[in-house]
């Protein structure tokens, strides 16, 4: 089929989904899929990913199936495709079991288009029986980067995709399979690559570059300090909403009830509220009767909002990836928006105590015998059997997946130890873009592979001191190289006085560029 006749293909498909002119990335991923290839898209959050397997859908054989990591993104999805002729379904936990009966036997006999399920769904027996009669022409995996563990999101369930999918696959023709992403660096997009059985994958990266955002940092002498500035901040009314977002449920809540004494309408929003309650604070953010909303990274995937005019971050994100797709919320609209940093002395010390810890052999141990003595892959089932909480239990079954199903309780804790490195030094790797002197947004765009010039409107462009910053070295950027005692790992950012290497034993670390030159401290992997 000629390119001009697969465009127009392209261009129709995605009019059924309201869209009148797709992006010419949209047009490459849809195009490379229904080609037949593998695809990954790195794309910003909401510039529209989910039109390339939605276009895609249309224009390949038979129906496609899309893993989606959470209830209320699959039901956003469904809901966006009510009226259109497309037969979507949603296949989640809250489910009765008559309606589930009914919407798996419906998926054995074809008489689906597109259906969402979570990753932990496809390993229910009768979910996959029900695959196996009808196999899908397309799989898209979104939120892909949770399949990494290297991943800012990583998520256990998603590591047996790869294997799970490659037995969904029809023995006369696999099923192509699409990625979408927001934030992966170059050792995820390869990590994602191997753990989804990709095919020789063709990578189509959206520009990262958020021209309306205006990117500043600032630094307070400690918490209450901090709390001052971020209050006096998110006051300001700027039209639209602004966005708060904090470490902890506590500090959520104190910040909520702070500015609702100013006369701000405003709300908290994390994970140990009531459903009932979460979906009111969304249901109130939607319909513009906030001004502010505090909420940890709870409030996530998802969120479409055109009006955030300020994203604020008390404290320093968990990692430059957590920090990347939050401060994408802002300017939705494409009119200019700001975020702003406040961080302190201590977050490095926070950001420490916040990585997950090493769990106590004998729980370790408890958990693995009762896993394999029970046969349960249901972490509560396999937490009573052990006598140990469905958390401590869930924690440990996670780890099992990185170390391997036959690994002993001492593999496992190394599985442990190492995750505790990288995330410690992913926030290390956070507070290098809070103190850089280069210009913000080329910072975070070179972080992604992106080579940019400077954006005349960060902080650091407006003072001057971009201009005064190291020369960036996008050359080496993407290398993959060895150290004699970190190990193997591919270098996400480089300059003329430091080199920036995430290494797979170790994490990030940074290294002094004339001193790895001088010793020959890299070789190419």
């Amino acid at each position: 089929m000629s390119g001009e006749r697969t465009g127009a293909r392209v261009d129709e498909a995605a009019a059924a989904f309201g869209v009148e002119e797709p992006t010419p990335w949209q047009r490459e991923a849809v195009t490379a899929v229904v080609e037949g290839r593998d695809t990954v898209v790195l794309a910003p959050t909401g510039s529209g990913k989910s039109l390339v397997y939605l276009a895609a859908a249309r224009l390949t054989p038979g129906w496609t199936l899309v893993v989606s990591p959470l209830i209320a993104l699959q039901r956003d999805q469904v809901a966006h495709l009510d009226g259109t002729d497309t037969r979507v379904e949603a296949l989640d936990s809250t489910l009765g079991k008559r309606r589930r009966a009914a919407l798996l036997d419906a998926v054995g006999r074809c008489e689906v288009d597109l259906l969402f399920l979570a990753p932990e769904q496809l390993a229910n027996p009768a979910v996959a029986e029900a695959l196996a009669a009808c196999p899908p022409g397309l799989v898209a995996v979104d939120e892909a980067h949770c399949v990494s563990e290297w991943g800012h999101d990583f998520r256990p369930d998603y590591l047996r995709l790869g294997t799970l999918l490659d037995r969904l696959d029809d023995s006369e023709a696999r099923a192509v399979r699409v990625a979408t992403t927001a934030t992966a660096a170059a050792p995820v997009l390869e990590s994602l690559t191997t753990r989804l059985r990709l095919t020789d994958p063709t990578v189509v990266t959206a520009d990262l570059a958020r021209p309306n955002l205006a990117l500043v940092v600032e630094q307070a002498a400690d918490g209450d300090r901090l709390d001052a500035r971020v209050l006096e901040l998110a006051r300001e009314d700027r039209g639209g909403v602004t966005l708060v977002y904090v470490r902890t449920r506590t500090h959520a809540e104190e910040l909520a009830t702070a500015l609702g004494s100013t006369g701000r309408r405003s709300a908290a929003y994390h994970a140990g509220m009531r459903r009932d309650a979460r979906e009111e604070v969304h249901r109130r953010f939607d319909a513009d009767e906030l001004d502010v909303l505090v909420a940890t990274s709870a409030f996530g995937m998802g969120i479409d909002k055109p009006d955030v005019r300020r994203v604020v971050h008390a404290g320093a994100p968990a990692s430059v990836d957590d920090y990347f797709q939050e401060i994408g919320r802002a300017g939705r609209d494409g009119e200019p928006a700001e975020v702003v940093l406040v961080h302190r002395p201590e977050d490095r010390a926070l950001g420490r105590f916040f990585a997950a810890g090493v769990p106590r052999r004998s729980t370790v141990r408890a958990v693995l015998a009762a896993a394999r003595r029970v046969g349960a892959a249901e972490p509560r089932e396999v937490a009573r059997a052990a006598d140990v909480g469905t958390a401590a239990a869930t924690r440990v079954l996670n780890l099992l997946e990185l170390a391997g199903a036959d690994a002993d309780a001492e593999a496992v804790r190394e599985v442990a130890r190492e995750r505790k490195r990288l995330e410690q030094s992913r926030v290390e790797m956070m507070l290098e873009y809070a103190g850089t002197g280069r210009c913000r947004s080329a910072w975070l765009l070179g972080y992604y592979g992106q080579a940019a010039e400077d954006c005349a409107q960060c902080d650091n462009c407006a003072s001057g001191r971009a201009g005064d910053a190291p020369v960036v070295d996008d050359e080496r950027r993407g290398e993959r190289v060895v150290h004699g005692t970190f190990g193997t790992g591919v270098v996400v950012d480089a300059d003329e006085r430091q080199l920036t290497v995430l290494f797979e034993e170790t994490g990030y670390k940074t290294l002094a560029t004339g001193v790895v030159d001088d010793q020959g401290l890299l070789e190419p992997a």
